[in-house]
């Protein structure tokens, strides 16, 4: 039988508009996730009359602005990673950017106190359209880049989300100030919300016409087995097979702990800021900014580390406990009364805790191949909408009975029990210093 002939492996410039346009509408989702909570006592303030039950109920609902991300991520990411798999790129591009926008519109039509109905159903589309986001870096890395540029590339993806949070954090106070003039809030919510629709209508018609499955040649001779792998590859079969990975279960359970606190702390932020600094909503959003922005820069600096030193067993064991340590300063230096001290806090926080995102990715695609990179981060991110419902909903009961204090120290124990779940999965060499860290979370 006659061999196929060599495919010579060739990278294309316009890798980088593609991964640049997915960020941006990554981006965009993202943005859509937490621009309503980060203001929740002004919208909790403009759509009370329209919210039901009592006022923890109500908050409670305006909690779920955000958890509705979470929860329809977990049972829609099995279909929306079948169709990664088999249809590719373009397609899912599509459907994200088309639902996004469509959110987005549907958001316009809430501009009325007693809609919030319709707001909720607005920000589930979004929700929706985040299903065929979360699960792309990895892959479009793999897609369109070569071997000693995966890890970057899907940092630069990761990038993007966490841009848009930051932005979601940052816009939303500046343009919606507190006002007791509910006319004045519906005018400030509109110039948002219609504004929002603009942007994400636009992002469709680019990626309409810009975003491609992948690249004429694959950047690799591995990433052309991978490719005729995937698309032959049965899907059930594949998950079965990672969810008997022991290393990879681990992995899951301890990346779902610590993004879903970062979720819950990116959902309760508001109230959280609120409680140790009253009225001072500009400031909530600005903490939410820097705890992002330094997430970036987390991010970006794990990627080009792991390019170079592929450690990945003791980069996620470090991050992690670094994360647990940013998380234990943030919730003891609260209660201190100086704003800079929080922002410093949750900067240190963001830097770890947002920097393990493109590292738990590329570990799980390293621990699992030949498996699809899509299978394993969207397993990944249904773990982390999972943890990241438990702990929103933890945390909103705790500090309605006893108080914000146990609220964030239950967030703390969680990344704490995470850290001694990876150090112990590792096969830890003595003379490495990363064992120090790892006897420490053990004693």
């Amino acid at each position: 039988m006659e061999d196929k002939p060599r495919v010579v492996p060739r990278l294309y410039k316009r890798r980088w508009i593609m991964v640049l346009l997915f960020a941006t509408y990554s981006l965009s989702n993202a943005y859509q996730w937490i621009h309503l909570n980060i203001i929740g006592d002004i919208v909790h303030k403009y759509y009370n009359a329209s919210m039901p039950g009592n006022e923890y109920q109500q908050l409670l609902a305006l909690d779920w602005l955000s958890m509705i991300y979470m929860l329809a991520y977990i049972p829609l990411i099995f279909p929306a990673t079948w169709l990664l798999d088999k249809k590719g790129l373009r397609l899912c591009g599509l459907l994200a950017t088309f639902l996004n926008a469509l959110g987005a519109w549907i958001k316009c039509g809430a501009i009325s106190s007693d809609r919030f109905g319709v707001l909720m159903a607005g920000q589930t589309i979004c929700a929706i359209a985040q299903i065929f986001v979360l699960g792309i870096p990895a892959r479009l890395a793999a897609v369109w880049f070569g071997p000693n540029e995966v890890s970057t590339a899907t940092a630069i993806g990761v990038f993007g989300n966490q841009i848009g949070c930051a932005l979601g954090f940052l816009i939303p106070p500046q343009i919606v100030p507190y006002s007791d003039d509910l006319d004045f809030i519906g005018k400030r919510l509109s110039i948002m919300f219609y504004g929002g629709a603009a942007f994400m209508t636009l992002l469709f018609i680019i990626v309409f016409f810009v975003f491609k499955n992948g690249p004429p040649v694959p950047p690799s001779q591995a990433q052309a087995c991978a490719v005729e792998h995937a698309a032959q590859e049965d899907y059930s079969a594949s998950l079965l097979r990672l969810i008997r990975h022991k290393g990879f279960i681990i992995l899951m359970i301890t990346y779902g702990a610590n993004t879903g606190s970062y979720y819950a702390i990116g959902t309760l932020l508001n109230p959280i800021v609120l409680n140790y600094f009253p009225g001072d909503n500009e400031n909530a959003g600005l903490i939410g900014l820097t705890l992002v922005v330094a997430g970036v820069a987390g991010s970006i600096l794990a990627g080009l580390w792991l390019d170079k030193t592929k450690l990945y067993k003791w980069t996620t064991v470090g991050i992690y406990f670094m994360s647990f340590a940013g998380m234990i300063f943030f919730t003891f230096t609260l209660s201190l009364g100086k704003i800079w001290v929080v922002f410093v806090c949750s900067g240190a926080l963001g830097f770890f805790m947002t920097g393990y995102l493109p590292v738990g990715f590329e570990f799980a695609a390293e621990l699992t191949f030949p498996e699809p990179e899509g299978t394993s981060s969207g397993l990944l991110n249904a773990s982390a909408q999972t943890f990241g419902i438990v702990l929103t909903l933890g945390l909103r009961a705790l500090s309605d009975v006893y108080g914000m204090l146990p609220a964030t120290i239950t967030i703390s124990a969680a990344l704490l029990l995470g850290t001694i779940c990876t150090g112990g999965s590792s096969r830890l060499n003595n003379s490495h210093p990363i064992l120090i860290l790892y006897l420490f979370c053990q004693a």
